[in-house]
């Protein structure tokens, strides 16, 4: 059945009224090539020292926690106690410009739509409902430093409005065999372990880690609903309240070879693993009530659950360097499968009306097989410019199958047509780009331009409805870098950014969550586009850093959520455009030293959003401000002994149909160092158990208020122990450090 859906896939990779754009593309790219190997770049004319712009990375102590460039800002995870018992989750939360809500839900500056990547590569990891979840289960000490880049050059794909989070995997560095051994234990069953170990050559290095934890989750919701009868003109209201406990365990693994062939070519390759699931019993109670305030409907209703979730990849480099310092050309290509499922049995007991005890089976399922193809040409010119240009292709195979079945307890469940459907989303990314990057003075100038030609196809099987369609779409970048002196630089840029719907925003179908909420998509949902704008300005002096940032954005087409009462108490939430929504604010972050045993990081936003939502019911355009901040004081009380005492707190923020109430955290860490190769970790997170989530909807029709009370509070104790060539320089590693696989001329080096 999967190799006719190949054959239509390939045929949606090109289709035919591009095809001449694309083959003119392909020859250029080989004449490109040929002459990239006959023809020596041309060497960059000389400068004073003292007046070269550092148009790429900030010179700084490589102890220090914040690293800028033209285009991104790189956070390390070194002083971060968090990274070394928490998940990636938890680092990001300390994040400046990150928020994460208690599902593991990222955002930039309040916006949602943001790409998570691997090493500069997308990953099916972070698609889909349930990434949050993967976010929570991935240990954070897989990584070594968090990139952001609010505003991306034309180099990344446009894809997530908000911008790109860049994940660091940590590299071993040392002679001969190196690694590590972590282990931590929380309370209420909570822990995790890890292992990493590298061999390292004069041509080859081989590294590979593994991981397992085990989490727990517990927590209270409350639902409360008021649904507008128009004939009375009064509201029927329910409240729902749910109890549950979830245990999750995850595994994660990954291998990589990097081999020289020559001193010019560099052949890698790469191997991930990670799989998690979660089991979870809840039980929910549920009363509704008439306008009149009478009850009408009561139930009782008892859940067991799981989740399942693997990803499994490859990929393959080609690095070649040609003539000259920084010219080059790389080749990869990648492939990854996602699998999930979700399902569980209930059985429900209704008092009002009298009915006999009820079960339900229902269960989700869905794959994605990511194919990827980059290749990227990096060449210098004349007066220290550089131009990176650059072909990517992304296919998309998604498949989505659902299942349900009912009957009474003790009898046969049968299949019911309304929870039972299949659904096929194809998507062809077809780009071209190129950056073009020069000092002029004391200014640095890198304009972009990303070309995607883009194609798509959906396929609701059970309801026989077939789409398919495509546009071709530019997206510039441009972005600026002026040098005031040496302590001082001002950074602007632009970038337009778009965000397509996911497969399930566009599956018609409507998907069964419970008795009382079902969700369904449409087939036709426009992508979001973005225009963003900042201005930043930055001072640096030794180990202090302070920057500040204005931002802008403008947005149409904004794909969110839309709830509706669709009679008897049952919500279907949907997908739609929203007209035109703008935001901008300040965010303040500083990084600096009191003594030299006491440091601190600060960072604080306040952000400006305004929705036209007057498709939804509302008569006007909304508007609110948010303020949110995050905080975190280090001690390094002895020589052996480090401290640290964080937290964050985000404000109120606006919704198209209402808010999302205040929430904040309080995280404390203390680290001892045994020897050179040992120490111990005491971390506990949420300290103060005042992490939440609350949701407010607020229209004329419809009025729900949604409490979540998760317990996140957990203390681990824990150990790292370190073996082989620790801190040993890799002559290897030190001679070629553009080996990684940084994709923009604003790459920053390994921390």
């Amino acid at each position: 059945m999967q190799f006719p859906r190949r054959q239509r896939r390939l045929s949606m990779i090109i289709p035919p009224r591009r095809a001449a754009l694309l083959a003119a593309t392909g020859l250029a790219a080989l004449s490109t090539a040929a002459f990239a190997q006959t023809t020596p770049a041309t060497p960059p004319a000389k400068k004073d020292p003292s007046n070269q712009v550092q148009g790429v990375t900030i010179t700084a102590p490589a102890s220090q926690d914040m690293r800028t460039s033209i285009d991104r800002r790189s956070y390390s995870l070194g002083k971060d106690l968090q990274a070394t018992t928490g998940s990636v989750a938890d680092v990001l939360r300390n994040v400046p410009s990150v928020q994460v809500d208690v599902q593991g839900n990222v955002s930039l500056r309040g916006d949602p739509n943001v790409t998570i990547m691997i090493d500069g590569k997308p990953s099916g990891m972070f698609k889909g409902d349930n990434r949050g979840q993967v976010l929570q289960q991935i240990p954070a000490n897989q990584f070594e430093r968090v990139e952001v880049m609010t505003n991306p050059s034309a180099a990344f794909s446009p894809e997530g409005t908000a911008g790109i989070i860049n994940l660091i995997t940590k590299q071993q560095r040392g002679v001969g065999m190196t690694g590590s051994v972590r282990g931590n234990f929380g309370s209420e069953g909570r822990k995790n372990a890890s292992v990493s170990l590298a061999q390292n050559t004069k041509n080859l290095t081989v590294s590979a880690d593994a991981g397992w934890r085990r989490d727990k989750a517990k927590g209270e919701i409350v639902d409360e609903r008021e649904r507008l009868d128009p004939t009375s003109g009064a509201y029927a209201t329910s409240r729902q309240k749910v109890n549950f406990i979830s245990r999750g365990q995850s595994h994660n693994a990954r291998a990589s070879v990097d081999y020289d062939l020559d001193k010019r070519t560099r052949l890698s390759a790469e191997a991930r693993y990670n799989d998690m699931r979660y089991d979870s019993v809840s039980g929910s109670s549920f009363e509704g009530k008439t306008p009149a305030g009478i009850p009408n409907v009561r139930f009782q209703r008892l859940s067991d659950g799981a989740m399942k979730r693997s990803v499994a990849g490859l990929s393959g480099d080609l690095r070649r360097k040609l003539s000259g310092d920084d010219h080059e050309f790389t080749l990869n290509g990648s492939l990854e499968r996602t699998r999930n499922s979700q399902g569980g049995l209930a059985e429900t007991f209704s008092q009002l009306p009298i009915v006999p005890t009820a079960l339900e089976n229902v269960r989700t399922s869905d794959e994605l097989v990511q194919t990827r193809l980059k290749a990227e040409y990096k060449r210098p010119l004349q007066g220290g410019a550089k131009l990176v240009a650059g072909y990517e292709l992304q296919l998309n195979e998604n498949d989505y199958d659902n299942y349900g079945a009912r009957g009474p307890k003790g009898g046969v469940l049968v299949v019911d047509p309304a929870l039972t459907n299949r659904f096929q989303f194809d998507q062809a990314v077809n780009a071209l780009y190129a950056t073009y990057s020069r000092p002029i003075g004391d200014w640095t100038v890198m304009p972009g331009l990303r070309v995607e030609q883009v194609t798509i196809d959906t396929n609701q099987i059970t309801s026989r409805l077939t789409d398919s369609y495509d546009y071709l779409r530019a997206y510039p970048s441009l972005h600026l870098q002026y040098k005031v002196d040496d302590l001082r630089q001002v950074n602007a840029s632009y970038s337009r950014r778009i965000q397509r719907p996911s497969a399930q925003d566009l599956n018609p179908y409507r998907i069964f969550q419970d008795p009382y909420s079902y969700r369904q998509g449409d087939p036709r949902l426009k992508p979001q586009v973005t225009d963003a704008f900042e201005v930043a300005y930055q001072v640096r002096k030794g180990f202090n850093y302070y920057l500040g940032t204005l931002y802008w954005r403008e947005a149409r087409d904004g794909v969110t959520d839309v709830v509706r009462d669709i009679g008897d108490g049952v919500l279907l939430t949907t997908k739609a455009n929203l007209a035109k929504s703008r935001s901008g604010g300040l965010e303040l972050v500083a990084n600096a030293r009191l003594s030299p045993k006491l440091s601190y990081t600060i960072s604080g936003n306040t952000a400006w959003t305004e929705i036209g939502a007057t498709d939804l019911g509302f008569p006007e355009k909304r508007s609110a401000w948010t303020v949110s901040g995050y905080a975190a004081l280090n001690i390094q009380a002895t020589p052996k002994d480090f401290l640290q005492i964080s937290g964050f707190a985000t404000g109120k923020r606006l919704t198209p149909q209402g808010y999302k109430a205040p929430t904040g955290m309080l995280l404390l860490g203390y680290r001892h160092k045994f020897n050179d190769r040992l120490s111990g970790v005491v971390t506990v997170q949420d300290a103060l158990k005042t992490f939440g989530d609350k949701t407010v909807i607020n229209t004329p029709a419809l009025k729900n208020r949604r409490d979540m009370d998760l317990d996140l509070r957990a203390v681990f104790v824990g150990f790292t122990y370190g073996f082989g060539g620790q801190g040993v320089p890799n002559p290897r590693r030190a001679r070629e450090p553009a080996f990684d696989f940084q994709t923009t001329p604003g790459g920053v080096g390994p921390m």
